[in-house]
């Protein structure tokens, strides 16, 4: 893909190299990562935004190849309710691609003095979330200029599957990331259809972004792009918790999108179920990756090229991303809105 255009289009190009460059940087520090957790077994994992969706993808990760819980923080319990935690048995894992929002910041300093041991994972090797912290994960995104995050987000994911990996063990996984790069390249070439999906969803108003499993971080990130750069009304949900209730929303109105990786066999037969009932409610459905059984029910679907890299489940969210970040960049364009500057927000949030 010829990056041209908006500077967040040109951002979502750079992945390939993002990707290779930071499990360049990380794989070698698998040792360290396995030290520092030691008999620890349970991990904390502090983020906001976009990073508590990459969040959800180490949680998951965690869970299902090492045998770790994985929590997600509520920051606040540090910053606002002063909680005192007795957190001798976890690592906390601070997540900021700017390795400055005071609160993550705050948060994890306050897991160190509760007992924790603490790992950063960020973008900026000289930020106080990198220098607090007993192990820092840098990625090798370079400086991020648009607003809405892409190729720090895909790096953050990479930094988590190292973590994990390391913690498991697995050598065999740690090896399998050096097809990463092909596979984001390969889903660089929904471009077109996701430009073909965003016209055809330049008047919608409200969005369901649905996935599960691995995969759910995806859903929600997706989700928060449309939001930011396209002021879509887009939720992203568990496609269990869409069916308890939720998925009332979908009308002919209201269309769904669904992710889903085309290896996860444990998901499958469910998000293929998912669509059926989508389709019911008089929905349109879009889907992002999945098998041919849910290809065959999408209005419209971004796949990526024939014959793509067989990544295994557990890294295949990684460049399933990509379709998203590019459909959220394409409809903002078709809505007449600048995706690299969305109203109301700058690069560095900072709350409470």
């Amino acid at each position: 893909m010829t990056p041209t255009g908006s500077v967040m289009l040109r951002e979502i190009a750079e992945q390939p190299t993002t990707v290779a460059g930071t499990v360049e940087r990380l794989r070698p520090l698998a040792g360290e990562i396995r030290d520092l957790v030691g008999e620890r077994r349970r991990v904390l994992l502090v983020a906001r935004g976009t990073s508590d969706n990459a969040a959800v993808y180490g949680q998951y990760l965690l869970a299902t190849r090492a045998g770790v819980l994985g929590v997600p923080a509520s920051p606040s319990l540090a910053t606002l309710y002063r909680a005192g935690l007795d957190l001798r048995d976890v690592v906390a894992v601070g997540i900021s691609q700017s390795g400055g929002t005071a609160e993550i910041v705050e948060a994890l300093d306050d897991a160190r003095r509760c007992g924790a041991r603490t790992v950063a994972v960020t973008n900026v090797a000289d930020s106080p979330l990198a220098l607090g912290a007993d192990l820092a994960l840098v990625t090798a995104a370079g400086r991020e200029v648009a607003v809405p995050a892409t190729k720090t987000y895909t790096a953050q994911l990479v930094a988590l599957a190292v973590l994990a990996l390391a913690v498991a063990d697995d050598a065999d996984l740690l090896a399998r990331l050096d097809d990463l790069p092909a596979a984001v390249d390969r889903m660089l070439g929904t471009a077109d259809a996701a430009a073909a999906l965003a016209d055809r969803l330049a008047d919608v108003e409200r969005l369901v972004v649905s996935a599960r499993g691995l995969a759910l971080s995806t859903a929600r990130e997706v989700a928060l792009k449309l939001q930011e750069a396209c002021h879509v009304a887009a939720v992203g949900l568990s496609s269990a918790d869409l069916q308890h209730g939720p998925i009332a929303m979908l009308d002919a109105r209201t269309p769904a999108l669904l992710l889903a990786s085309p290896t996860d066999d444990a998901v499958a037969p469910g998000m293929v179920e998912l669509a059926r009932r989508c389709r019911a409610s008089g929905a349109d459905v879009h889907v992002v990756g999945g098998d041919d059984a849910l290809g065959s029910l999408a209005d419209a679907r971004l796949a990526g090229p024939d014959a793509p890299i067989d990544l295994p489940a557990e890294l295949a969210p990684i460049p399933l991303v990509v379709p998203g970040q590019l459909l959220a960049e394409s409809l903002a364009r078709a809505k007449g809105l600048d995706p690299d500057t969305p109203r109301g927000l700058s690069k560095v949030t900072q709350t409470a």
